[in-house]
């Protein structure tokens, strides 16, 4: 099956990527919304878009609480809809396409963060917005960050920084850690393993690390793809090199996703990998930690 092409309106003079009206179409609108969130009203086409380009509306796929997972202490990890990102190893592609989520409205989302206030004070822990690619949403985004920071919670975002540029300096002031996932070090590898280029990704890191933005890269270790070692030594050097990261998260390729992928009826290149060892895995950990970096 061929990939479901993602397109982009040209770059317009902030540098900032936008998906094209097309891809912006009407998610799902049904009576149970999402595990306790109400979704939004159905506008019709028209204003459904106004109400997603002032940031009031977005398609949101699932919630999760989780600890010590993504982000410091107890997070409330949301997922986005819509991601630019092809990556054959991707954990959830049930989130590629935008319209294939449930629309919410910010007010609805935000009335369910704002229920976990004492457990994020107790835990020291906050929101993660996720994906997909919650950077797809600019508009959505930035009205969550804003709140949650005038509410005093954490944020965080987990990104391939391929849409860096959409992130405003406001909605940078807003956001306290990103979770940088680097898929590659390589241009070539990172073309071959997401369908996209690496560049933007390595603007935006160092953008991150200009600003002291606090960095927590991920690395996936995909035998057969990103683990090369000259891919991984690439990594490391760029890793390096941005003063903000905390920590690197090193994290072997499952098969977990694979039940997705054929219930999607996608096409899944990774049948027969195998998950890379634990001696192999933490080689590549020693990778980082060469060069200073706290590895996981």
């Amino acid at each position: 099956m061929s990939k479901v092409p993602i397109r982009f309106s040209s770059e317009g003079s902030t540098g900032e990527y936008r998906p094209e009206p097309s891809e912006i179409e009407v998610p799902r609108l049904d009576g149970a919304g999402i595990d306790g969130i109400e979704p939004a009203e159905d506008l019709g086409r028209s204003e459904h878009l106004k109400a997603v380009r002032a940031g009031e509306v977005g398609s949101i796929h699932s919630w999760e609480l989780v600890t010590a997972v993504d982000g410091p202490g107890t997070r409330m990890t949301t997922f986005f809809s819509g991601c630019p990102l092809r990556c054959v190893y991707c954990h959830n592609p049930d989130t590629l396409q935008m319209r294939d989520g449930t629309a919410v409205t910010a007010e609805a989302l935000l009335k369910k963060i704002k229920r976990y206030r004492a457990v994020f004070r107790t835990s020291g822990g906050g929101v993660t917005f996720s994906g997909g690619e919650p950077l797809f949403q600019p508009a959505f985004l930035a009205h969550l960050l804003r709140e949650c920071k005038k509410l005093g919670i954490h944020t965080a975002i987990d990104t391939s920084g391929f849409l860096g540029a959409a992130l405003t300096d406001e909605m940078m002031e807003n956001l306290d850690l990103v979770l940088l996932d680097v898929k590659s070090g390589i241009s070539e590898t990172y073309k071959r393993t997401t369908d996209r280029e690496l560049e933007p990704t390595l603007r935006f890191g160092k953008r991150l690390s200009d600003a002291g933005k606090p960095i927590w890269v991920r690395f996936v270790l995909v035998p057969g793809w990103t683990d090369a070692p000259e891919n991984v030594e690439a990594v490391a050097d760029i890793v390096a090199k941005w003063k903000s990261v905390e920590r690197v998260e090193v994290l072997p390729f499952h098969q977990m996703a694979r039940d997705k992928w054929d219930n999607l009826g996608l096409e899944y290149q990774l049948e027969a990998v195998e998950p890379p060892s634990k001696e192999a895995t933490e080689q590549v950990r020693e990778v980082f930690r060469a060069r200073g970096l706290l590895t996981f």
